[in-house]
């Protein structure tokens, strides 16, 4: 099975194939359902060096546009006049869910691969064997869909690529189709501004015409998420994904940290290798390390049935690490650029994570600033070298355990 994991931004991009994504996806500013990401194609005078970077960095590993959004005529002007600047860029296929962009996307790339979207609700075989005739080469699943219900599609439409999430957060809407940030915060889900207003914490919830009578609510720090879904895990699962017929595994996120996307495709790349006869030293380890990322309570989703997933989470998020930054370029044996993302104090035991290394703990780093100096702390927006005081790598992430955990 194909790992695919996202990437919001550039930074993102590298570290999902560094940490062992077979294949990322991205976004387009303006196109994407997560218009709040970093995104790409931001500025026409970008276009360019991006495309260049991912091609550099890409070799065998594949790169998926979503354009996934609901089009207006509008909007489909405007994606008109961009094709020629998006087709600079090393795309492997483009994710739609609206069937209008289809002579579009056929006229201006042919032969590119069309996946069809998550937002799209295919959620039956005979759904799925129409757009393999309109030209869909894969099927992003609707999230309802069990295991069960996968094997049915497979059967019923084998030549088409299955795709389905496998980590990540759920909606509490059906398959993201909803309107509470928009009535809440005047941001709709469904043109990308999603403000995730169902997992806000709320104090209470009471019903018009039954004053007094209160929904349950189990308090979490004076607060409850009675609107907020379960996330999703499947670590557990692969072997059943993969025999129920999915073909691509999904991890959700492309509004997270580079933290969460190179640990949670690092586990699954572990649990897939493993799976495929690999040994991996330490896979337990790198399981554990899921449930050290900011999440909220996990579950398995639709995938078993409907009872776990369709009550709320009584938890909001867990998180036991605080992300640091990461080591870049190493401009001389030993010392790499350091790119921070909170203050690190010195004296602080800071925890190195790569692709391959689980964590190793270090007391013994020095961090210095422009002028060569060792500052009393380090903060963000500001130039850094790190030389650690284990072995460490370019591409390694540094994190803070919280206090308390």
């Amino acid at each position: 099975m194909e790992l695919l994991s996202p990437a919001g931004s550039i930074e993102k991009l590298k570290y999902a194939w560094l940490y062992g994504a077979d294949a990322a996806y991205i976004g387009l500013q303006g196109f994407s359902l997560r218009a709040k990401a970093d995104n790409f194609a931001n500025r026409a005078d970008s276009v360019e060096d991006e495309a260049d970077y991912i091609r550099h960095i890409k070799g065998d590993k594949k790169l998926y546009c979503a354009l996934n959004i609901y089009f207006h005529n509008k909007d489909l002007k405007r994606l008109e006049r961009n094709l020629d600047a998006f087709a600079s860029y090393p795309f492997d296929a483009f994710i739609i869910s609206d069937i209008g962009l289809l002579p579009l996307l056929k006229r201006r790339f042919p032969g590119k691969e069309l996946h069809l979207s998550t937002q799209a609700n295919a959620t039956n075989g005979e759904a799925v064997k129409l757009y393999g005739d309109m030209g869909f080469s894969r099927v992003v699943l609707g999230r309802e869909v069990s295991l069960a219900e996968i094997e049915s599609i497979k059967k019923a439409a084998p030549h088409i690529e299955l795709e389905a999430f496998v980590h990540g957060a759920m909606c509490l809407a059906y398959s993201g189709r909803c309107f509470l940030s928009a009535w809440m915060a005047g941001r709709s889900g469904n043109d990308g501004t999603c403000a995730h207003s169902c997992r806000w914490d709320y104090r209470v919830l009471e019903e018009e015409k039954r004053p007094g009578e209160y929904y349950p609510v189990i308090e979490n720090e004076g607060f409850t998420t009675i609107l907020s879904s379960k996330d999703i895990c499947m670590i557990d699962y692969l072997k059943e994904m993969r025999d129920a017929g999915v073909d691509s595994l999904k991890i959700e996120g492309r509004m997270k940290s580079i933290y969460y996307t190179a640990v949670v495709t690092r586990a699954y790349r572990k649990a897939l290798d493993r799976m495929d006869g690999t040994s991996v030293p330490d896979f337990e380890g790198y399981r554990e390390e899921l449930f050290k990322v900011s999440h909220r309570e996990f579950s398995t989703g639709f995938y078993f049935g409907r009872e776990e997933i369709e009550k709320s989470t009584e938890i909001s998020y867990q998180r036991q690490f605080v992300f640091m930054g990461s080591l870049g370029r190493e401009v001389e044996p030993g010392r790499f650029e350091l790119d921070i993302k909170n203050k690190i104090r010195r004296g602080d035991e800071l925890e190195f994570i790569g692709p391959d290394e689980l964590f190793l703990r270090d007391r013994g780093w020095r961090i210095l600033d422009e002028e060569g100096g060792e500052p009393e702390e380090a903060d963000h927006g500001k130039t850094y070298t790190i030389i650690p005081g284990i072995r460490a790598s370019e591409g390694y992430i540094i994190r803070l355990k919280k206090e308390g955990e």
